[in-house]
């Protein structure tokens, strides 16, 4: 088949995923046009000559909960997909399985897929400094061999990817809202990137219970003001020392 475009689709509230994501899209060789999720919850029909990049992060083996709420409002007539799940080094569990079920209820067909790690988003010592260069290297190879293989069919063909239909139970807030310290000056940043709005302009030194535990307002605070409990802290960083320590290597699916 002959694609004319890549439609890249991000949600990546801590730029990890962003970073695997946008090289599996360079590498498909296709002119890149792309979705913020964080910023936006389009209804979109996407072109069935256009390659959909799915690129999100996975939160307790799952997608989060907002992220594929908005991927629901993507809709196609039979084009291809790459799903790609970014984790922090434990597991991606039902994470790429349920990106395939929403991508194939929208008329998307998942021709390729990928598990990438990143620097885990709360524990950041978890998986440090990921992705690297062989992680990088990974999703382009993913992006260009997914483009070469649609180039050769007349039409996209779905591939199996791991997981069950029988979600994995969502855990909401993972490590529950981050808190603000004395060191916070109200300048409203994290409150102008929070992808649920869930906190106020008007007072950016606390959040509502929309938050997600996505982490955009830590990892975005210039005064560093924004953190989890330290009890929260204390123990996700003791479960993560006992199902995160080995190194895990991307997977690809084509």
């Amino acid at each position: 088949m002959q694609l004319k475009e890549t439609v890249l689709v991000l949600f990546s509230p801590t730029g990890t995923t962003e970073k695997i994501g946008r090289a599996v899209a360079a590498a498909t060789g296709l002119p890149v046009r792309t979705i913020d999720l964080c910023r936006e919850a389009p209804h979109l029909q996407i072109p069935a000559d256009s390659l959909l990049v799915v690129a999100m992060p996975v939160y307790g083996g799952r997608l989060p909960c907002a992220a594929a709420d908005r991927l629901r409002g993507l809709h196609s007539a039979g084009g291809p997909a790459v799903a790609v799940v970014v984790y922090g080094n434990r597991a991606y569990e039902d994470a790429l399985f349920e990106m395939r079920d929403i991508l194939r209820e929208g008329g998307f067909v998942t021709a390729a897929a990928g598990a990438f790690v990143a620097e885990h988003s709360i524990i950041r010592t978890i998986a440090a400094g990921r992705p690297d260069a062989d992680d990088l290297a990974q999703a382009e190879t993913l992006g260009r061999d997914a483009a070469q293989k649609l180039a050769l069919s007349p039409t996209p063909a779905e591939i199996p990817v791991p997981g069950s239909a029988a979600y994995r139970d969502r855990k909401p807030g993972r490590g529950g809202a981050p808190v603000t310290g004395e060191a916070c000056t109200g300048c409203g940043r994290c409150a102008a990137v929070c992808p649920m709005g869930a906190i106020p302009r008007k007072a950016p030194d606390t959040t509502t219970d929309a938050c997600i535990g996505c982490m955009r307002c830590v990892s975005v605070c210039p005064e560093h003001a924004r953190s989890l409990p330290a009890p929260a802290l204390e123990r996700i960083a003791a479960f993560l020392s006992q199902t995160a320590s080995t190194p895990r290597r991307p997977e690809l699916f084509l």
